[in-house]
């Protein structure tokens, strides 16, 4: 069962506790402030995935950003994480074609993403999907180190 999260209760911020640190151990937790964030803002948009086998426990997530900028509408997806035990079992799958349904719904003319080479199921998902490698300079600046 994938679900769009509209408020932030204890059950996601466990979740957040659990499922970050299988996504890059350097990457902060997210706490409550900055789930509310995460949650109220018109931009970014949450999905969990539950597994109903197991009392519609939080077994996955998935953020996708949406933003106008002058050539249009475009969707960005980041932080796709399932729990390492339920992995190869359709969930990535299910969020990401969640996220990609409400970014046509929104009249996005593409969706983005990054995914680590070294990820290579996710990978093969998102090229499965349709997703193509984008050859591409990508550059960051990092401005600090809080969140």
């Amino acid at each position: 069962m994938i679900e769009r999260i509209n408020r932030v209760d204890d059950e996601l911020i466990e979740a957040f506790k659990y499922l970050s640190p299988q996504l890059s151990a350097s990457m902060p937790v997210p706490g409550r402030e900055q789930l509310e964030e995460i949650v109220n803002s018109p931009a970014t948009h949450l999905f969990v995935a539950r597994d109903e086998s197991q009392n519609k426990r939080i077994i996955g997530t998935l953020t996708l950003v949406i933003f106008r900028t002058p050539a249009g509408v475009s969707a960005h997806i980041e932080d796709v994480v399932v729990d390492q035990s339920q992995r190869g079992r359709g969930w990535g799958e299910a969020l990401t074609r969640a996220a990609i349904s409400l970014a046509m719904e929104r009249g996005a003319k593409k969706v983005d993403l990054t995914s680590a080479p070294r990820r290579e199921a996710a990978n093969r998902l998102y090229q499965r999907l349709g997703f193509v490698r984008w050859e591409t300079n990508f550059y960051r600046m990092i401005l600090s180190k809080k969140d």
